[in-house]
């Protein structure tokens, strides 16, 4: 279609406004760096700032490659910052509940602190009563990263990188891991995960960020409306180490296949939940296709913001935050208490490595570990 020059000069207005728009969005869409502070033992740590078109901010350190805050609007257009942590690098070298964590060699726990591999009986450090948890005692998120800014998903990224020895904390293999973070203009955080190994070893990486959608510190999430994509769950025993079956959710307090009440079914005197103080079981999420499909989508009926948390990993660990005392201060000197948040961990099973008939978490050289997991915001 053709337009007079009448007409051009009467849409030249509308043209300009829409191009000032889009270098606004431009200007918006950032990436950042600064120094955060210094590790005992003198290693510098970076702080990053990820921006996106809309304003929506993520803030990442490369100690751990911890999730510090990530800023999202509510429905009023209101930004909050959603998840836990602290102002300083101090506190995330101090014990703390893995706030923001990139959890592994291997997240979740391991039975015993122990595992068989081509006939080899690996033996790692116990640091969850008689399990290794997340990756033993210096795991993957208590190491700093090399951190590089790189482009992924259409737009600005961190890269972080980290060679994890033969041998450290008892796993087999060198393994090099590299952890992508993009937080894109359709409001989503993606995290992208690869690593290969020089010799067989298992793997199991996941980020352990605490959300809560109201704000972080803003009261308990019991009336917060959760749906999990899945129709099974794997039972547990008194130590959270699954029994290596999968059990359907309907009528039990895990059936979340249609939005409920995260407090609905949490006191429960149901042995699973008394187990887990709670939830803090692994979802195995319904898949048809090796593609990011939805695992969860969680809303907060007093902000209207929602999240949808996508993965191609084949489970999703969700607790709620049951050993938060009330005792830790986070950031802006707010008080964090029990079932203040929860976590979608997505990840591989719980001890697969001591269950053949849970998907494999076993890499060998030649492969390539490749995993994803989306956390997309909107508002209602």
């Amino acid at each position: 279609m053709r337009i007079t020059r009448r007409q051009a000069l009467a849409l030249a207005p509308a043209f300009a406004l829409l191009a000032s728009a889009q270098d606004t969005n431009k200007r918006m869409r950032a990436i950042s760096k600064e120094v955060w502070g210094k590790l005992p033992t003198g290693e510098e740590i970076d702080l990053y700032t990820l921006r996106n078109a809309h304003g929506l901010e993520a803030t990442i350190t490369n100690f751990g490659g911890r999730l510090v805050t990530l800023k999202v609007p509510d429905r009023g257009g209101k930004f909050e910052d959603i998840v836990l942590g602290f102002d300083s690098l101090d506190l995330y070298v101090a014990k703390n509940p893995f706030f923001g964590a990139l959890a592994g060699r291997y997240a979740n726990r391991i039975a015993n602190g122990e595992f068989k591999l081509d006939g080899h009986t690996y033996k790692l450090l116990k640091n969850n009563g008689s399990n290794t948890l997340h990756g033993g005692a210096i795991g993957f998120d208590k190491v700093a990263w090399h951190g590089a800014l790189a482009t992924a998903h259409n737009g600005p990224a961190l890269q972080i990188k980290y060679l994890s020895k033969d041998g450290e904390e008892g796993f087999p293999g060198n393994l090099h891991s590299m952890v992508t973070y993009s937080l894109t203009d359709d409001n989503a955080l993606h995290i992208d995960y690869e690593a290969t190994t020089d010799k067989d070893t298992v793997l199991n990486l996941t980020n352990h960020s605490y959300f809560n959608l109201a704000g972080h510190g803003r009261g308990k999430i019991l009336e917060h409306q959760l749906v999990l994509n899945a129709g099974k769950f794997t039972p547990v025993n008194a130590n959270l180490i699954p029994t290596g079956e999968l059990q359907a959710v309907e009528g039990t307090p895990f059936d979340f296949r249609h939005a409920t009440a995260i407090g609905l079914h949490i006191d429960s005197k149901e042995q699973q939940i008394q187990y887990g103080e709670g939830y803090d079981h692994n979802f195995v999420v319904n898949r048809s296709s090796k593609e990011a499909v939805l695992a969860a989508r969680v809303s907060d009926p007093g902000s209207g913001r929602v999240m949808e948390v996508l993965t191609t990993q084949p489970g999703v660990q969700f607790y709620t935050a049951n050993h938060l005392v009330g005792e830790i201060k986070g950031k802006n000197g707010a008080t964090y208490r029990t079932r203040g948040a929860y976590c979608f961990e997505t990840q591989h099973f719980p001890d697969s490595p001591n269950h053949p008939q849970f998907p494999t978490s076993e890499l060998k050289p030649g492969q390539l570990f490749k995993e994803s997991t989306i956390f997309r915001f909107s508002a209602s």
